[in-house]
């Protein structure tokens, strides 16, 4: 990155992409309840987080750069580049939007929102239904929606490690993994055994096969 350019105090630049990536998660996954908002908050959060660090004041490089100094004496560490702490710790040369870690998060990160753009139209059809979700991606595993979203924080965890965001990052998960157990609990009650049936075919997180169901 050119010295004449800053590398961080881009608040508008990290008001933008928060807001690119939390609307564009919320035009599909249009929240309805409080469950539903609490989700999309932490969501929410997460990335306020990590575009604030990225483009805003780099907290985690301050708070360890003497470490960071100590071992890694040539790095800038206000250069834009010094954020990429993966590629500084493995040691990858060159630049570092394109180390393995970087091109694999845009994959995660891609393959999430996919995944949660082609779950919410079947889950919202289902709904209208008073149906089962078993088509599309519930054909592959029973919690798309969440899985794409652990995808994407996942993502953002290999591209931009922070120190708050890794604090954020495990309680996450587990809330989807919670949230993901109280609505099979609520499916159980009001399909039963079809439900059953379709847990026993189909994975909860990671397809390992082909989809065993179809279009209710």
């Amino acid at each position: 990155m050119s010295e004449l350019v800053p590398a961080y105090g881009l608040w508008l630049l990290a008001a933008i992409n928060a807001a690119v990536f939390i609307l564009f998660a919320f035009s599909f996954t249009k929240p309805q309840s409080l469950r539903d908002w609490r989700s999309f908050g932490a969501y929410s959060a997460f990335i306020v987080a990590l575009f604030a660090e990225m483009y805003g004041f780099p907290l985690t490089i301050y708070l360890l750069s003497g470490w960071i100094q100590t071992r890694y004496p040539q790095l800038d560490l206000l250069s834009h580049d010094a954020g990429h702490l993966w590629s500084t710790l493995f040691g990858w040369q060159g630049d570092p939007h394109l180390s393995p870690a970087h091109i694999f998060s845009n994959v995660l990160i891609a393959a999430g929102f996919v995944l949660i753009a082609l779950a919410w139209p079947v889950l919202h059809e289902a709904q209208r239904a008073g149906r089962l979700a078993v088509a599309g991606p519930y054909a592959w595993v029973r919690h798309p929606q969440y899985a794409g979203f652990i995808a994407i924080l996942t993502g953002f965890m290999l591209q931009w490690p922070t120190l708050l965001t890794l604090a954020m990052y495990p309680p996450l998960v587990a809330m989807y993994v919670i949230l993901a157990r109280r609505e099979e609990r609520e499916a159980l009650k009001q399909f039963g055994d079809a439900y059953r049936r379709y847990a026993v075919a189909v994975p909860a997180w990671i397809p390992v096969r082909r989809p065993q169901v179809g279009p209710a």
